[in-house]
Formats: C-alpha cells, structure tokens, sequence
C-alpha cells in the first residue's frame, strides 16, 4: 500500500466522480498527504448502542442535532459526540482510507475517533469527536476537523463495501 500525494488526489478529485466533493474550497484542503474534512454538524447521543457479531441486533442510539449559535460556533462540554462531514467521498475498488484528527484538535484536548473507509464506499461520513479538556472545547461551522488520508490497494477488490452505511448522508 502507499499513501497518495497531492499530486494524485488532486487528479482524483478532478475525476468523474470525484474521490472528494462538496469541499469548501479544494486549494486549501487538498493537503500534501490526504484531504482535510470539514464540519457541517454536531450531534449529542441520546440513548445506548449495541454491537453484535452479524448485525441482527445492532443498536444505533438516537441523536440530537446541537445548533450553531449565531456566530456559528458551538461550545462543547467534556464528553463525546457524533459529527457529521460535509464532504462526500467517492472511493473507487483499488483505494481504501484512514482519517486523523488535526492536530490543532490535539493541541486543544481534542481528538476524532474513526473507522476505515473501504473500497468502493460513497457516502458523507460520521465520526465521534471527544472532547477530553475540562475547559471543554469551541468549534465553528465548517471547521477543518480532519485529514481523510487514502491508501492504493496491492489489488482492486473484487466486491466494495456493500453495508448499511452506504450511501449515507446523502
């Protein structure tokens, strides 16, 4: 596997579909190792979830948007949350991605929890945003929270991902 270069993502985006779009502005996104995502909506989990071995009886808690206040940020207290990504990622079957938080995020007591992007998913992703500072934590809309970092696969795979998830938030 080797990580793609702005070079390459770059040609990428530029693709039918796109790997990456609804971005805000791709010139300062694109970065030199992967794709900075950005904030379209924070959300607080109202319930318990549940993980099975075959998903027959996975729970997703339900949720609560929290609105932007007028200067479109929001204060977040400790604890962790469920955020929405306004770009939509379209990976094709010889590519798959990791993410990691900015580490402006770090640097405030802040980090993102994410899973793999497979081959083959196209969806507006969710990832889970802790905020471990007792101070909490302040976040504008369409902050740059993350950087989507995609891999070339040794080979295509045969089937891309094909789960509940995708097409999400679309």
């Amino acid at each position: 596997m080797t990580l793609l270069s702005r070079n390459e993502l770059t040609k990428l985006i530029s693709a039918t579909p796109p790997l990456v779009e609804n971005m805000i502005d791709s010139n300062l996104q694109i970065q030199p190792n992967g794709v900075e995502m950005t904030l379209k909506q924070v959300e607080k989990l109202n319930g318990t979830g549940t993980v099975d071995y075959d998903n027959s009886r996975r729970v997703i808690p339900e949720s609560e948007i929290i609105e932007f206040n007028s200067e479109g940020r929001i204060t977040l207290p400790r604890g962790s949350y469920k955020i929405l990504l306004n770009e939509i990622v379209n990976i094709p079957k010889n590519l798959a991605a990791i993410a990691k938080p900015r580490s402006s995020l770090l640097r405030c007591g802040v980090t993102l929890e994410t899973a793999v992007w497979d081959a083959g998913y196209r969806g507006r992703s969710e990832c889970m945003l802790v905020v471990h500072n007792p101070a909490g934590f302040n976040v504008e809309k369409n902050a740059r929270v993350m950087q989507l970092l995609f891999y070339n696969l040794n080979t295509e795979v045969e089937e891309g991902y094909s789960g509940r998830y995708q097409n999400e938030n679309i």
